[in-house]
């Protein structure tokens, strides 16, 4: 059952621009975790990979990227949730993070903390997930927070990925590979693995995604994602 609308966020058809993230690691807090976003005009994955760093903060520790731009907003009003491909991953648990209040800035440059809205997750192999948007929590400074408005999905004005120690759990290298984000509206949820019904979304998508590469090379010239 293929979604009845299908918005691309970041990645597939959009392609990934490593001009559009930047990092928010713990360094901001003293700590010494890093992370980058790796993306090529030669390849359809951007690249999530750094270290973290649980020594200096004691257990603690964090490695994000998230959207540049202060001015930039979503609607992502008409769809049901957010769909993630991704290509392959280390097994720890990242998360999804949307933001829909941004603060002017401290005196001293810092940001201002607001409420994030966080999905988990884990993968090891090619997988498409599915969030409903009901399945992101609200957390304000890493802690859930339960009196707090309706995420504003007519005003999303940031986007996310970390990946946190867990206070221990969690250290080291890191590296989750990202095909696309993707805004989509169905039918129902494709939540069940073994629903038929994934399955020939997924045969199709992939069918896409070949066609996409076979089209992609004179394209290549004009997309302004840089690294590896």
């Amino acid at each position: 059952m293929a979604p009845t609308s299908h918005l691309p966020l970041f990645g597939g058809v959009r392609a990934w621009n490593q001009d559009d993230w930047t990092s928010s690691d713990d360094r901001v807090r003293g700590g010494s975790s890093h992370s980058t976003l790796s993306c090529s005009p030669s390849s359809l994955t951007a690249r999530f990979h750094g270290n973290l760093d649980i020594t200096t903060l004691g257990g603690a520790g964090f490695a994000s990227q998230r959207t540049r731009g202060e001015g930039r907003t979503w609607d992502l009003s008409r769809h049901d949730g957010l769909e993630i491909v991704v290509d392959r991953a280390d097994g720890k648990v990242y998360t999804l993070t949307l933001k829909d209040e941004i603060l002017p800035k401290r005196p001293d440059g810092r940001e201002q903390s607001t409420v994030s809205w966080e999905f988990d997750f884990r993968a090891e192999r090619r997988t498409t997930i599915f969030v409903k948007w009901e399945d992101f929590r609200p957390t304000y400074r890493g802690k859930d927070k339960k009196d707090t408005e309706p995420l504003d999905l007519k005003n999303i004005k940031r986007f996310g990925i970390m990946v946190r120690s867990f206070f221990g759990e969690q250290e080291g290298p890191f590296e989750l590979d990202i095909i696309s984000i993707a805004a989509v509206r169905t039918e129902r949820y494709l939540d069940d693995p073994n629903d038929e019904n994934l399955d020939q979304y997924m045969n199709e998508k992939q069918d896409s995604m070949r066609s996409f590469r076979g089209r992609r090379g004179w394209l290549g010239s004009i997309f302004r994602c840089f690294g590896f």
